[in-house]
């Protein structure tokens, strides 16, 4: 979840893409907060190991434009 703002969505997707790149975007779920003022993404993936998971979970936390990461 973001601020919604230009580039959002494509700058995650390239994230989740980097560590899994058979990840298809069209199957990327988006909500709107009620407001507007943010966009949350569900995003489904194979997970190879914990490892991979944990690796994924830590760079989309590090990313300045993420907010919050479940």
């Amino acid at each position: 979840m973001g601020l919604r703002q230009h580039g959002f969505a494509q700058a995650i997707l390239e994230v989740v893409k980097a560590h899994a790149p058979d990840y298809d975007p069209t199957t990327v779920e988006m909500r709107s907060s009620r407001e507007g003022k943010y966009l949350s993404l569900t995003i489904t993936i194979k997970a190879k190991s914990q490892e991979h998971l944990d690796n994924l979970y830590r760079e989309l936390c590090d990313h300045p434009m993420v907010s919050m990461v479940l």
